[in-house]
């Protein structure tokens, strides 16, 4: 009966059954970069996986918790916690970096030439202390 529940709720509600195979969208992603040559596809490729990373967090998250609850060592749940920090972190540096991406880059700064004018004199040696006969 259990494993009956098991498969209606997983098919009332989308998720996948025991047997099958967890989703992969990672990997899709992964092959979209190696197509992907238009800015525009370069920086929504690179937002998933900011959205991904945030629900790969949540995910670390919930094992924290449950961590905690199952009462396993504390450094288990310490470094779930830091993990969870760390897949925050890139997540929200992908959102500020990958508008770059679809943006033309700006042109380089380049040194102008220097003035001879603008560069200061060479310092005069201090002349050495005189000697006393």
């Amino acid at each position: 009966m259990t494993v009956f529940a098991q498969a209606l709720h997983a098919d009332l509600f989308g998720l996948p059954a025991d047997d099958e195979p967890l989703p992969t969208a990672l990997d899709t992603l992964l092959q979209a970069t190696h197509t992907a040559t238009a800015p525009e596809q370069q920086t929504a490729i690179l937002q998933q996986v900011a959205e991904q990373l945030r629900n790969g967090a949540e995910i670390i998250q919930r094992y924290q918790y449950r961590a905690q609850w199952d009462r396993l060592p504390c450094d288990v749940a310490e470094q779930l916690r830091d993990a969870h920090d760390q897949a925050q972190q890139v997540a929200q540096t992908l959102d500020l970096v990958a508008p770059a991406f679809s943006s033309p880059p700006a042109a380089p700064e380049l040194p102008g030439p220097q003035s001879r004018h603008t560069a200061a004199p060479p310092a005069r040696p201090t002349p050495p202390a005189g000697r006393r006969r």
